[in-house]
């Protein structure tokens, strides 16, 4: 599908649906004065606390914290990724979704998606002819229905393979796709040789990128992925989503592992619900993009050392992610053990028993922090009281946190401050409340919001002065996090605050309507930019004034001089 959807026709198509029908054809809704109310389909209740507001265009749940608007719920409820939800509402109006037309990286990706089947075809016949590589495979317990269920293939031995197998394809579109790679001197070659390789597929099912895994003799590293492309982030992609919801109705939770064999290994066991990372440590956008799917996600790592650091790595990345309902835990294997070992050893009950035992992401937590503390010392109880909040103040705000902050209080007599609504909250707010938005905020927001690519037509030095400033607001929170996760899109922005007290404010500033051709509209930002960093600089400028009259110091003039001379 070439072409980026114009954010014009996304916002008339917002404007067009109506909320209450999208929703009333998934629930049960009941008017209740001027909005509709069901039962949360998010979380578990008897009494409804989901309502939708016709005025808005908006649905929010009073008890869980969901919220947005009708293309947030078809990408939830549905669990569709955001170009078929809005495909999905355009087909409700009867409108043809539009591509922005003369991008050449829209046209390149339709090109990069086809030489990519065509590999994968390459790599499949090529296995048919390798007694070794088919018996590699068999070694390892699996079937020929599973090798085809995933698509695995082999890449011979050999450097020009893959130009031979697609002669009218170009050196060019081969190195963009990652099919051919090139070394210091120049020469290019097949990126894949003498591996196992395991097609990489995105939700609808096109092969993305490819991973390939060496079976004879140790030469290079275990494993080898294509690299990034423009349509290959393995920083958001997962092996074996879309053959897990091709194989499962419902799924009730997702197993999460480190290798490609582990989960071909476990479908061939009857375990078709495990997934894995490419070859990079789990990302927030990875358990965004799980959590799309279901309810209940389960870290399985080896109980090394790395399996232990990667697992509190997952955990750091995963809290952000956990709202109302949503579980996340951890397996630790036995030492020299993999899920594809432990599998063909136990069998699947064996494993899902493992799984059923899964240690909760928050005593896991609480485990880590207070190992080595002893809980009846004071100083410790505030070290374990310093060490726990700031993961705390990750979780969007809910049972869940109140939970941890009692946790956190029966272990150390830590008594959080209360919010005005009388939940149990961190002393230091996670984001800076909505009201505090100046109108350039806002603006800058609206614009970053719609387009989060912008931030990266900012000048290097002008994107390293506001991510280096420490007094800000919510949009200046929104550019720090896109400034670590560049490819943060605006169903991912909207999605990392969900559950928060600004998500409602996101969501209404995403939603509006703009009348800018997309070059105003960079124009605009990073002129905006330049006059926030210069607002906020003054600002600080002016307290450092009022607090050298005070109590002069020589950091402190040399900070106002700084100041002065970046406004300058």
């Amino acid at each position: 599908m070439a072409g980026r959807i114009p954010q014009s026709f996304i916002n008339d198509l917002l404007a067009r649906v109506d909320i209450v029908d999208v929703i009333d054809s998934r629930l049960t809704l009941k008017k209740a004065g001027k909005n509709y109310q069901a039962l949360c389909p998010f979380h578990d209740e008897k009494t409804a606390s989901f309502s939708v507001s016709p005025d808005k265009q908006f649905y929010h749940c009073f008890g869980c914290g969901v919220s947005g608007t009708a293309l947030t719920f078809l990408m939830e409820h549905d669990r569709l990724e955001f170009v078929e939800a809005v495909e999905n509402m355009a087909a409700l109006v009867g409108l043809e979704v539009p591509r922005e037309k003369g991008a050449a990286r829209a046209r390149d990706n339709s090109n990069i998606y086809e030489l990519l089947s065509r590999a994968a075809k390459h790599f499949r016949r090529s296995l048919k002819t390798s007694p070794e590589a088919v018996g590699y495979l068999k070694n390892r317990g699996l079937t020929g229905e599973v090798a085809r269920d995933f698509g695995i293939g082999y890449a011979p031995e050999s450097w020009d393979g893959i130009v031979r197998a697609m002669p009218d394809a170009s050196e060019k579109d081969l190195l963009e796709a990652g099919l051919l790679t090139s070394n210091d001197k120049g020469r290019i070659y097949d990126r894949f040789r003498n591996r196992i390789i395991f097609p990489i597929r995105d939700t609808r099912g096109r092969v993305i990128g490819f991973g390939g895994r060496i079976f004879t003799g140790d030469s290079g590293p275990k494993y080898l992925n294509s690299p990034e492309t423009p349509v290959f982030h393995k920083g958001r992609e997962l092996y074996g989503l879309f053959e897990a919801r091709k194989a499962l109705r419902h799924i009730d939770r997702l197993v999460l592992v480190e290798g490609y064999m582990d989960v071909a290994a476990l479908a061939q066991a009857g375990v078709a619900n495990a997934v894995a990372t490419l070859g990079t440590a789990s990302t927030e956008a990875h358990f965004h993009k799980l959590f799309r799917y279901t309810q209940e996600v389960i870290c399985c790592f080896d109980g090394d050392s790395a399996g232990r650091k990667a697992a509190w790595r997952a955990l750091e990345n995963a809290l952000s992610t956990l709202t109302e309902g949503r579980q996340l835990k951890f397996v630790f294997l036995p030492d020299g053990e993999d899920p594809d070992t432990l599998v063909r050893a136990r069998g699947r009950q064996g494993f899902v028993d493992l799984l059923d035992a899964a240690l909760p992401a928050i005593e896991y937590l609480f485990e880590q922090l207070a190992d080595g503390l002893t809980m009846q010392n004071l100083d410790d109880q505030a070290r374990l009281a310093s060490l726990t909040m700031p993961y705390i103040d990750r979780v969007p705000r809910g049972i869940l946190k109140d939970l941890m902050l009692n946790r956190l209080h029966s272990m150390t007599g830590f008594i959080p401050e209360q919010d005005p609504r009388g939940s149990s909250q961190a002393k230091h707010t996670h984001t800076a409340a909505p009201a505090k938005l100046s109108p350039l905020s806002k603006r800058l927001l609206t614009y970053l919001l719609k387009k989060p690519e912008l931030y990266q037509t900012l000048p290097v030095e002008k994107r390293r002065e506001l991510t280096l400033l420490d007094k800000g607001d919510l949009f200046l929170d929104v550019v720090k996090y896109i400034d670590k996760n560049p490819e943060a899109d605006s169903a991912l922005l909207l999605g990392r605050w969900s559950g928060d007290a600004v998500h409602e404010e996101l969501v209404v500033l995403f939603e509006r309507r703009l009348d800018l051709a997309e070059g105003a509209m960079q124009a605009e930002f990073v002129d905006g930019v330049g006059r926030y960093v210069t607002h906020i600089n003054s600002a600080e400028r002016r307290r450092l004034l009022e607090e050298m009259k005070e109590a002069p110091s020589t950091d402190k003039l040399k900070r106002f001089w700084t100041l002065k001379k970046a406004d300058d």
